[in-house]
């Protein structure tokens, strides 16, 4: 069964397939494309752990802490509407950790340059294995965002982006991350790769 997993798994194609024939997926995505945002992905653990948990054999999914919706509209950028749209997602969804940012705004929580779209944001993002964001789009068909390729995700490899390799506070940032997160106690099968040594 491992075996037959990671043969599956080879490219983005059987990532979207794999999204595909997860129903409770494709219902998240159904309802978010009911909102019609501009630019809007699901993106981070949504894929990630999606992955990480078939590559695991895992027959339950790993609860997710939120579900993390992205968007891009430079026209208003009132944190007051991601709570509205949380609140019309979790009238559609109950059960669903909603959480919901207009990427044209968080660069000034992160105190960053302006991002140029939603897939901007997610390349900066820290590690590689979360910077992967899908959508449905307007006729419907699953699209994934990976600026950096789905190579580690798809091997169980933990790697900082190269934004968050640049300078010395990004890198503690995502060291921190790999501390706290703590991803190895529940997908023991992880290789982390440190900034500082460079393993």
């Amino acid at each position: 069964m491992k075996n037959r997993l990671t043969v599956n798994l080879q490219n983005e194609t059987d990532v979207l397939e794999l999204v595909k024939q997860d129903q409770w997926m494709m219902d998240v995505l159904k309802s978010v494309a009911m909102l019609k945002l501009p630019d809007w992905w699901i993106c981070a653990g949504f894929v990630r752990s999606k992955i990480w948990d078939t590559l695991h054999d895992f027959t339950r999914r790993t609860p997710l802490p939120d579900v993390d919706v992205i968007y891009f509209d430079e026209t208003n950028l009132n944190a007051s509407v991601e709570k509205k749209l949380e609140k019309e997602l979790s009238s559609l969804l109950p059960d669903v950790p909603w959480s919901v940012k207009n990427e044209a705004r968080m660069h000034l929580r992160n105190d960053l340059p302006p991002y140029t779209s939603s897939v901007d944001a997610i390349s900066k993002f820290p590690e590689t294995a979360t910077a992967l964001g899908v959508r449905l789009d307007e006729t419907g068909q699953l699209i994934l965002a990976a600026p950096h390729g789905i190579s580690d995700a798809i091997h169980l490899r933990i790697m900082p982006t190269p934004y968050f390799r640049e300078n010395k506070d990004r890198a503690r940032v995502y060291e921190d991350r790999i501390k706290t997160k703590d991803w190895q106690s529940i997908w023991y099968k992880l290789d982390v790769c440190h900034i500082q040594n460079g393993s």
